[in-house]
């Protein structure tokens, strides 16, 4: 899987989406310190032991460099970034009982906006599977020759 680039500069507003998720009782926000065991343990059970240690990695910084999609109680979806590696989005998740309903976006704007406010200009999405999903969505290219990565 290749790696992607985004133009920081150039994201479309988030305010659309994030209104869509407060509709439907969704809140797009950074864990506190108190959601560190149950994101972890969520992660692992819908996405496997592999994005475990980027999600643990999140909470070295305040607040997290990571958000989290919640209605009531329920932790419905996630995405770090500067995890895998400095100026690098992802990993990101989304229920599978919960996609289909702006989650992904929503965090994926709210994050890549926040990369943005700390200085990037661009950023890396790191071995993408669905890149159809990044370049409609954030205008993403693929990185030619990035396949494995820094993932091999």
């Amino acid at each position: 899987m290749s790696d992607m680039l985004v133009k920081l500069y150039d994201l479309p507003e988030k305010a659309p989406v994030l209104h869509r998720m407060a509709a439907q009782n969704i809140v797009i926000r950074p864990p506190t310190v108190w959601d560190q065991r149950m994101l972890v343990q969520w992660v692992k059970r819908h996405f496997g032991h592999g994005w475990v240690p980027e999600c643990e990695y999140a909470f070295r910084t305040l607040p997290p460099s990571c958000f989290i999609a919640v209605r009531e109680q329920a932790l419905l979806g996630f995405a770090c970034y500067d995890c895998t590696a400095k100026n690098f989005f992802g990993p990101t998740g989304v229920a599978e009982s919960a996609r289909g309903n702006g989650i992904g976006t929503a965090l994926l704007l709210t994050a890549l906006a926040r990369m943005r406010t700390d200085g990037y200009g661009y950023a890396i999405i790191g071995g993408v599977g669905p890149t159809a999903f990044y370049t409609q969505t954030v205008g993403a290219c693929v990185i030619e020759g990035s396949s494995p990565g820094i993932y091999r």
